[in-house]
């Protein structure tokens, strides 16, 4: 008898790739799909840094294993850009290069908590936390967050999860999140990193959408706070995925405080060697003037692309809404457009088939978000305009 796969393998897989592979197979059809679905931005990584690639390949360079945590060139730009973006001295050292944010969460989640651990998530929130942490035999605790503390955690409510389950180990935050865009300020932050030091929890800092954000004229930190600002032993995870829009390349990188960093350049060239060669020796030309004059034309691109999409939401006849500050997404009540389909699952797979416009149910980040959808504006102002009038043809074909 064919042997199971083991009990901590058992974890929901992601519905936005299940999502993105009915897209591929529509298109291989011939279908006409705007996806709508992934939170990847269209316009690719910034020219030095294809140009770096494409001429490294050029060069027949063998491209060898690299030092487990990255080459030391590509951590010492990075530990630049934290003096360049938050005035921050970091050592090169502390810097560890990773396969993708994804590659970060893994290993630094291996290296910080122990199987049967506590780490409070917010919910909604991004499923690849809590499914990686379930995987290792941690214990997620979902804190609900809503409208009321703007979709992120407050030390209130992490003092109610202690209370209700015991001491915490680790808190995992996102800002700007994924799924609802939201941020927290620095005092904020501040608050949260205060509750973990006194309370012996590790803080960890979800940093990827640092940059992409959509401050008001007097925001104090127009690109986001970054939690080495407040606490030093808190792990920060970071990207080159979305500001740079490198999702392909899978590149990441984690900030790491001394405490751990023996336990994650050990467990790094045990889990995965190191990160992919040619990837990290492009990423180096991601830090040049031109590479971040591009990352700003594009974040320039999704602050109209979202000027756009909110000026239209009345259109769409959608319930409550989360305040969309930073990322790429708008994540909302489908309120009464559900109509007659069960769940947002069923009103998302109904509308990728008849109107070619993919979004995320918002049960991927949420099992409460039945009614609930994710939709990602990285695409471009076009398609998401294009989108939207389908959307309304859709749902003007469907009411009741």
């Amino acid at each position: 008898m064919p042997q199971p796969p083991s009990s901590r393998s058992q974890v929901p897989g992601f519905k936005v790739m299940e999502v993105l592979a009915r897209v591929a197979e529509l298109r291989a059809a011939g279908r006409d799909v705007i996806s709508l679905c992934a939170g990847e931005p269209s316009g690719g990584a910034p020219a030095p840094v294809s140009e770096a690639a494409a001429a490294l390949h050029a060069s027949g360079t063998p491209l060898t294993y690299t030092p487990a945590l990255g080459i030391a060139e590509l951590r010492q730009a990075i530990a630049g850009h934290y003096r360049r973006w938050y005035g921050l001295d970091v050592a090169p050292r502390n810097v560890a290069v990773t396969t993708g944010s994804s590659g970060a969460f893994t290993l630094l989640f291996l290296t910080a908590f122990n199987p049967g651990d506590r780490v409070v998530l917010a919910r909604p929130g991004y499923p690849a936390y809590r499914n990686i942490l379930k995987a290792l035999g941690i214990e997620v605790i979902e804190i609900p967050c809503g409208p009321q503390t703007r979709y992120q955690p407050t030390p209130e409510l992490l003092d109610a999860a202690a209370a209700t389950h015991g001491p915490l180990a680790g808190v995992v935050l996102a800002s700007p999140a994924n799924p609802t865009g939201t941020m927290v300020n620095r005092a904020e932050l501040g608050a949260l990193a205060d509750w973990c030091r006194e309370h012996d929890a590790r803080l960890v800092s979800d940093e990827i959408y640092h940059g992409i954000t959509y401050p008001g004229p007097d925001a104090a930190d127009p690109r986001g706070v970054c939690a080495w600002e407040l606490d030093q032993e808190s792990i920060v995870i970071s990207s080159f995925s979305k500001y740079w829009g490198m999702t392909g390349w899978r590149l990441g990188w984690s900030l790491v405080p001394d405490s751990l960093l023996g336990a994650v350049d050990a467990l790094a060239s045990n889990v995965a060697l190191c990160p992919p060669a040619p990837a990290q020796r492009a990423a180096v030309a991601a830090f040049s003037e031109e590479s971040y004059a591009a990352g700003e034309q594009s974040v320039a691109q999704f602050s109209a692309t979202r000027a756009a999409l909110l000026e239209r939401l009345p259109e769409l006849g959608w319930g409550a809404a989360a305040p969309a500050d930073g990322a790429f997404y708008l994540y909302a009540d489908l309120g009464e457009q559900l109509g007659a389909w069960p769940d947002s699952g069923a009103y998302c797979a109904a509308l990728l088939e008849a109107e070619g416009v993919a979004l995320t149910p918002g049960v991927d980040f949420d099992e409460d978000g039945t009614t609930a959808v994710r939709l990602s504006f990285a695409a471009g102002e076009d398609a998401v305009r294009e989108a939207v009038d389908r959307i309304l043809r859709f749902q003007a074909a469907h009411r009741g």
